[in-house]
């Protein structure tokens, strides 16, 4: 699964090179944050119609992990574990975390520390 970060730099074809050799051969997939995060930042950013219509287009053609009961509650162990420790975690880093503990899938993501504290979240390195 590609976090915001891996899924915005491959849509523009910037991904380093070192984490474009480890997705190779993997499938794609990003979460129904993702979807809205990259959406947020066209608006944000007041991208025209065609590079709307060209993210739309990208995101047609990858498979969206949607929430559900499980991802709700694995959110709400991830978060309850972090703010009992001290140390909180991002809501949409959390949602994206969650997304992968609940389907078993390993997380390609350019911010590591995002997720460091989340424990048996498998991380695919960047370097």
């Amino acid at each position: 699964m590609a976090d915001t970060d891996v899924a915005s730099h491959l849509m523009r074809g910037t991904l380093p090179d070192a984490l474009a050799a480890r997705l190779r051969g993997r499938k794609l997939v990003v979460t129904f944050v993702t979807v809205g995060e990259l959406f947020r930042g066209a608006t944000h950013a007041r991208w025209g119609d065609r590079r709307v219509a060209a993210l739309a287009d990208w995101v047609d053609h990858v498979p969206i992990l949607p929430g559900s009961e499980d991802v709700a509650r694995r959110w709400g162990q991830l978060t309850g574990e972090a703010l009992r420790s001290g140390r909180p975690l991002p809501a949409n880093d959390s949602w994206v975390a969650a997304c992968c503990l609940s389907k078993g899938l390993p997380l390609a993501t350019l911010n590591l520390r995002h997720y460091a504290d989340i424990a048996d979240l498998e991380l695919v390195p960047s370097t």
